[in-house]
């Protein structure tokens, strides 16, 4: 899945989860589940991420959105080897973009 969100240093849940086309409250949801996101909190206590934060989230949401895993497939599966599922998603987010680039050219043809 690519993601349109600006080049910035903090987002606000509502940036993220419109980003990824769902609720605040899935967001929320994910940041209890999941160790890996480690969104900063102001003096409010709302969540800015970072954008660690959001490729994590994206690896989430490929896993339980996209392949189907459960939370607790999905943790354990982070869990395994988080550099070789990073490695293989951030080829995939390259490929979808060059899809993305592709399909453009191709309809203004």
């Amino acid at each position: 899945m690519h993601i349109n969100l600006p080049d910035k240093r903090y987002y606000k849940i509502g940036e993220v989860a419109k980003a990824f086309n769902v609720n605040a409250s899935l967001i929320r949801f994910w940041d209890k589940e999941f160790d890996i996101i480690k969104p900063k909190k102001n003096a409010k206590g709302n969540r800015m991420f970072t954008s660690e934060d959001i490729k994590n989230l994206q690896m989430i949401y490929h896993l339980v959105k996209e392949k189907g895993f459960t939370l607790d497939g999905a943790r354990t599966k982070l869990k395994e080897n988080p550099e070789k599922l990073k490695e293989n998603h951030s080829i995939i987010a390259r490929l979808e973009a060059i899809k993305d680039e592709l399909i453009q050219i191709k309809n203004q043809l």
